[in-house]
């Protein structure tokens, strides 16, 4: 393979905010800017062979993959009106795949298995559903390490880095504000400078040109952050962002800065 077939087959990664549950395939308003983001995002992206995500909806003891050559639908979220309950997401799954980066995980000794039962959750098909509504591309998912550590969380994804060479679309599917007590669910977007001051933090860890082992320990060090724990109080919502800046290993651009449920949310690809 030359260095130009290697670079058209580079895989391309990003970390983006999810939403409110299922309210964006419900059409909630407060969701419009990213409904619409979401929906012109594959033009900016080569069409991948395979998905995965890395989704704050899933925690287990190691890293896990969703290793189900057809995953069921796992609606994890309550109290929203039956149609949510009705959302199919029909994509296959890649135990092939899964298998693959069970194994590289285990030579860059991260502890890792396969799930062969568990299904999508809201983290992968509320994103992908308006991402790519045909469903015809290969999915699966990959956990959290539950203690949520940032350091474990940055080693997973240079772990993965491997698969940079290959036409895979690696998804950190979180959100960068998750104050559910804070959120506007009328979608109001009133000032928030301490949200404010979070994401610029964000923005200038994740692109700026520092180097490598300085975006690392800015983010290993996030709680430092202005507003941190005000914006993230709890960070299940933010390591998957650790995991792609791991794997990535370079500055990313910003590719969506607005509101989502009346808080202010980015997102980053590389």
């Amino acid at each position: 393979m030359t260095s130009k077939d290697k670079s058209a087959n580079k895989c391309q990664i990003i970390y983006f905010s999810h939403g409110g549950g299922p309210l964006p395939i419900l059409g909630d308003n407060s969701h419009k800017a990213m409904i619409d983001f979401m929906r012109r995002l594959p033009t900016q992206l080569r069409k991948p062979e395979a998905i995965l995500v890395i989704s704050a909806h899933w925690e287990e003891g190691e890293a896990t993959l969703l290793g189900a050559p057809n995953p069921p639908m796992f609606y994890d979220y309550y109290g929203f009106p039956e149609k949510a309950y009705e959302i199919i997401y029909s994509a296959p799954g890649s135990p092939e795949l899964a298998h693959r980066i069970v194994d590289l995980l285990h030579n860059h000794n991260v502890e890792a298995r396969i799930d062969p039962d568990r299904g999508f959750d809201h983290g992968l098909f509320i994103p992908l559903k308006l991402m790519y509504p045909e469903a015809d591309i290969p999915s699966l998912q990959l956990s959290l390490v539950r203690g949520l550590s940032p350091l474990a969380h940055i080693a997973l994804g240079k772990a993965l880095r491997e698969l940079r060479h290959e036409n895979i679309l690696v998804v950190g599917s979180g959100f960068s504000f998750h104050n559910l007590g804070a959120f506007s669910w009328q979608g109001t977007a009133a000032p928030d400078p301490q949200n404010d001051a979070f994401q610029e933090w964000l923005i200038e860890a994740c692109t700026s040109q520092m180097t490598q082992t300085e975006r690392e320990q800015h983010l290993i060090n996030w709680e430092r952050a202005p507003s941190a724990r005000y914006c993230h109080p709890r960070e299940e919502h933010l390591l998957p962002l650790h995991v792609c800046v791991g794997m990535a290993e370079a500055p990313g651009k910003t590719i969506f800065d607005n509101h989502i449920l009346g808080k202010r949310a980015v997102a980053f690809l590389w």
